[in-house]
């Protein structure tokens, strides 16, 4: 069952007694053309179970071969994670059974993996860096993907029978895994976060990976343990499974925290399982008890060659590397004159990209920014979801400025275009047709709402023909309320001047 409020302890009050322990497994799905071991297309999205070889689906006599973009991209992934790259590393059997892998075991790596050793520095909201220290980054291939149907949550528990898509099954994966972290102390939750971060930053400017947390390009198991202040023995651990948004992240690992504190206060041991975060409830729930590697009989993939690498070939990967991240942010910030705190809070917002998106699609810093962390970033909060998580296209942005540039909307009808946009009623341009929505600049209907305006208010009149050119914002109110607040306020004010005989 779901762990209610009153089963948690306050987070600072936790804090106060226990040290969280973290540890992360990040996964991270490979743009290739092809999938880990088959020729079968790497494509998201497509009819369910069209993108399968016999490879795929595990039938009798078949042979894998191993993609060499792949093992590239994964060795990338590698660099950029300051790791060593294994002269010779081999693929392992990962035995278990569920119906999303119908050979009924995983190709991945164990005790040698492609990249092993490496460490990341990841800079939280104020500036501290705390760095994280990667045991390995390994090559595996992803399982497919079940859909649960009739049950009430969509998860296997009280559904009434479930449909397996393999187009997803054999797609390359690497795993990167931490190191055990200490002392992130109350930052835990803001580190996961910021951790999670830093890995789709990284793999999204490789170029390795869509890097979309929606489709589950990126997917997070985050551990969790708690041991006694002064302690020198870690206490059992929990994985929340799959989580694949960076507010859940954070919010889970937050719950866990406050999860286990509870349990061991009340003098009950922690169960090492996996367990699945909800994110309606904002809570996780068990899963099933958490497997140790014996479990999986691993064992060398008799079907596949060990891969090697040489010293010339790890080279030339390297020279392919893009500016660090702490390079590219400098740069970036200094390229768009924004001031420290503001590039901060485009960093923290998650919105660096899309930032750079917008621009090299045509707008200005300023524009960009002005929308992803203005309108765009008040509609996810309204909607209680990431940034990135509306769905919000950068050449949307473009298009709306393009619109209010040509002077056919004005500010205010552009943030009620957008928000059409995020329902997905189409583009701007189509929504402005659809609904009507061009500013008003025929002079003969701006004429009559301004006439209408200035009868009623004669006191403002008054003040305007006395040389007070500011008191027209008076009338500027009516008349939008007349035009449905679609009024070209430019012209309206042109109008009014003209009425009342003054130069402008």
């Amino acid at each position: 069952m779901a762990a209610h409020i009153d089963d948690l302890v306050d987070f600072d009050v936790a804090l106060e007694k226990y040290d969280p322990v973290l540890g992360f497994e990040v996964h991270v799905e490979l743009s290739t053309k092809t999938k880990m071991f088959s020729s079968a297309p790497n494509v998201f999205g497509d009819t369910p179970n069209t993108n399968v070889t016999p490879v795929c689906l595990g039938l009798p006599g078949v042979l894998p071969v191993v993609n060499k973009t792949a093992v590239e991209y994964a060795i990338l992934i590698g660099l950029a994670l300051n790791c060593k790259i294994a002269e010779r590393c081999g693929f392992a059997r990962k035995n278990y059974f569920y119906p999303d892998t119908p050979k009924n075991f995983q190709t991945s790596q164990y005790d040698d993996p492609i990249a092993y050793d490496g460490w990341l520095d990841i800079e939280l909201e104020d500036g501290e860096v705390f760095r994280v220290e990667i045991e390995r980054a390994h090559m595996e291939e992803d399982a497919g993907k079940l859909t649960h149907m009739g049950g009430a949550t969509g998860r296997i528990q009280g559904a009434d029978y479930s449909l397996v898509d393999y187009n997803r099954s054999g797609v390359p994966l690497v795993e990167i895994v931490t190191r055990t972290i200490e002392g992130a102390g109350k930052r835990a939750p803001e580190l996961a976060k910021a951790y999670v971060a830093a890995i789709r930053e990284i793999v999204k400017n490789l170029g390795v990976s869509d890097a979309k947390m929606e489709r589950g390009n990126v997917r997070c198991d985050a551990n969790v343990s708690l041991m006694l202040k002064g302690a020198d023995k870690f206490g059992t651990r929990t994985e929340t499974k799959n989580v694949n948004s960076l507010r859940a992240v954070e919010h889970a690992v937050r719950f866990e925290i406050e999860r286990h504190a509870a349990v061991l206060n009340s003098g009950a041991p922690i169960v090492q399982e996996t367990r699945h975060w909800h994110e309606d409830t904002r809570t996780t729930t068990s899963g099933r008890p958490k497997s140790d590697a014996d479990d999986y009989r691993y064992f060398p993939e008799p079907d596949l060659v060990p891969v090697v690498t040489t010293a010339e070939w790890v080279e030339e990967l390297r020279s392919r590397l893009p500016e660090p991240p702490a390079d590219r942010r400098k740069r970036l910030k200094a390229d768009w004159g924004y001031s420290d705190a503001e590039f901060r809070d485009v960093v923290n917002a998650g919105v660096t990209e899309a930032i750079e998106e917008t621009i090299a699609a045509g707008t200005t810093a300023a524009v960009a920014r002005k929308w992803w962390m203005g309108e765009i970033a008040r509609l996810a909060k309204n909607a209680d979801v990431e940034i990135l998580d509306l769905g919000v296209e950068p050449a949307t942005i473009v298009e709306l400025n393009s619109l209010i540039s040509s002077k056919k909307i004005n500010d205010k009808i552009a943030r009620q275009v957008l928000e059409f946009v995020v329902a997905g009623e189409g583009t701007p341009t189509e929504i402005v047709a659809a609904r009507s929505l061009a500013v008003v600049n025929d002079d003969s209907a701006l004429g009559a709402a301004i006439d209408a305006a200035m009868e009623a208010m004669p006191d403002v009149v008054a003040k305007v023909k006395g040389g007070k050119l500011q008191a027209i914002g008076a009338l500027m109110g009516p008349v939008m309320k007349a035009t449905r607040g679609q009024a070209d306020a430019g012209r309206v004010r042109e109008l009014v001047l003209q009425k009342l005989g003054i130069e402008g």
